[in-house]
């Protein structure tokens, strides 16, 4: 980064109108004959590369560098309730040990909470060499400052060069909140991670309403920190035997205090979540009334099959917005999903594109749906779909 800098003994009242009416952002401004850079400033360098010489100066700071070498390993923060680690961990595990094995790096996991030191041996099985467990019956319930306190000193003792974060209620809380305590960057909702030789972090995701695929790094801090969502990495198998060791931390007490009280918790009623479906019908725009969701629900029930869709068809009410597939939904990993006139955008295909079996049947030969189906019908859906549950109907009548 830098700052420009305005060389008043060198403006003018001619230079001066030149300059205001050279910026494209209004970001110079003539305050009683001196010149002035208000917030709309860019950095885009026009005023210095065309404007009068020697009247605007652009000057790089001096950034702080971080001696990379001294940060190592990856580490998952653990995601739990009660000791009951959620499926997202073993994700990241698996993604974080195929990072470490190409810097040889060691794969750590963070694992915070109230006896949960029996369970912190499961994670060795996943591909973690190192669980740093902080058990204390302080950090049984969820408060921000104790565990917020955990993660710090783990970070300050450890120094990890990366940190993976499930992107859930609890991992969205804690991450923001060590990016600004090492002032470090940190990058949501991740579909895609890798590494580079230098152990620089490329964390992928789109932007931009999912028109462009962005490429982040913070090279110049860290840790490097990164969320993720359930249903995008994918898990190592179990090993049989458990290999690294589990590391039993400690914090003073005093950083144990929070002003937050917990009075009473109440387990949530255990919903069915597409995110876990086997089988998935998804719809689109190409269902013109609520009235055919009818034969949606048909086809649904004979494959055992959730039903999804995308958000103009949850914004019209026809389905609950937690069956909304996609960036501003849920990300989903079945083995079977057959999309029913969606075009596939972006911000659809982001969160169904690793899928086992993608099925798609659209009117549009040049939908985006067909780049990422393995199969697909060129079609009408209201002539396809009833053709597709009677053939089902006699599979299973024979």
């Amino acid at each position: 980064m830098g700052k420009l800098i305005v060389h008043d003994h060198r403006v003018t009242k001619e230079n001066l109108k030149e300059l205001v009416a050279l910026c494209p952002f209004n970001a110079l401004e003539d305050h009683g004959g001196k010149l002035e850079i208000n917030a709309g400033c860019k950095l885009c360098k026009i005023c210095v590369k065309k404007g009068p010489q020697g009247v605007m100066e652009f000057v790089e700071e001096e950034r702080a560098t971080v001696d990379k070498s001294q940060w190592k390993g990856i580490c998952v923060y653990v995601d739990h309730v009660d000791g009951e680690i959620h499926p997202v961990t073993m994700e990241l595990l698996g993604k974080a040990r195929e990072l470490a094995d190409q810097v040889n790096f060691p794969v750590h996991a963070l694992f915070i909470g109230s006896q949960v030191t029996d369970s912190a041996a499961e994670l060795l099985h996943y591909g973690a060499d190192k669980v740093y467990c902080y058990d204390d019956p302080a950090l049984k319930d969820f408060r921000i400052e104790p565990y917020a306190a955990a993660f710090e000193d783990y970070i300050r003792k450890v120094q990890p060069s990366s940190i993976l974060v499930g992107a859930t209620t609890v991992g969205r809380s804690l991450a923001p909140r060590m990016a600004a305590r090492f002032r470090t960057g940190l990058t949501a909702d991740c579909t895609v991670l890798e590494i580079k030789e230098n152990t620089d972090l490329v964390q992928i995701r789109p932007a931009f309403g999912g028109n462009i695929m962005a490429q982040i790094k913070t090279p110049h801090t860290r840790p490097q920190l990164a969320t993720v969502r359930y249903k995008v990495m994918n898990a190592l198998p179990r090993k049989a035997e458990a290999s690294g060791e589990v590391i039993v931390c400690t914090v003073p007490q005093e950083k144990m205090v929070s002003r937050i009280k917990v009075l009473e918790v109440r387990p949530k009623e255990k919903e069915t979540s597409i995110s876990d479906a086997e089988t998935i019908i998804a719809v689109g725009r190409g269902v013109k009334g609520e009235k055919d969701m009818a034969m949606v629900e048909e086809l649904a029930d004979l494959l055992g099959a959730q039903i999804a869709g995308t958000r103009p068809l949850v914004e019209s009410g026809w389905l609950d917005t937690r069956r909304q597939i996609g960036l501003s939904g849920r990300t989903v990993k079945p083995k079977l999903i057959i999309t029913l006139g969606i075009s596939g955008s972006v911000q659809f295909a982001a969160g169904m594109k690793s899928s086992d079996y993608i099925f798609a049947v659209n009117c549009d030969e040049k939908a985006s749906i067909f780049d990422i189906a393995h199969y697909g019908i060129v079609g009408d859906l209201y002539e396809v779909l009833p053709e597709l549950i009677r053939r089902i109907k006699m599979e299973k009548e024979a």
